[in-house]
């Protein structure tokens, strides 16, 4: 995978994902950089990660910002880690846009 936390495989995306639950908000808040360099997508959501509740709440929260049906998105690994690899469902054409768009925008607003 490149600086982007996502790559097609198979026709699916698959989007690198640091969550970190119990936070304030539910929200998108950028992007993660861990120590290896890799590139993941940072989420906060307000639920604890217990019992698969904060993997609900990253679904049903990026499914939103995505624009896609809850089950179009998945856990492909990651399941009790913070960092995580979803799966979306074809078309992606429609999701790398919105990521795009996504990160565009939380850059805008950590500049001013």
């Amino acid at each position: 995978m490149s600086n982007k936390p996502w790559e097609i495989v198979n026709g699916r995306l698959l989007l690198r994902v640091r969550v970190t639950p119990n936070a304030r908000a539910n929200e998108v808040s950028g992007l993660y950089e861990g120590a290896d360099g890799m590139t993941a997508l940072a989420v906060r959501v307000t639920v604890p990660p217990e019992k698969g509740k904060a993997n609900k709440a990253l679904i049903a929260l990026l499914a939103k910002a995505l624009k896609k049906p809850k089950g179009a998105l998945s856990v492909v690994s990651g399941e009790t880690s913070r960092m995580k690899v979803l799966g979306i469902a074809p078309p992606v054409e429609s999701a790398q846009e919105r990521l795009l768009q996504i990160l565009s925008e939380s850059d805008g607003e950590r500049n001013t």
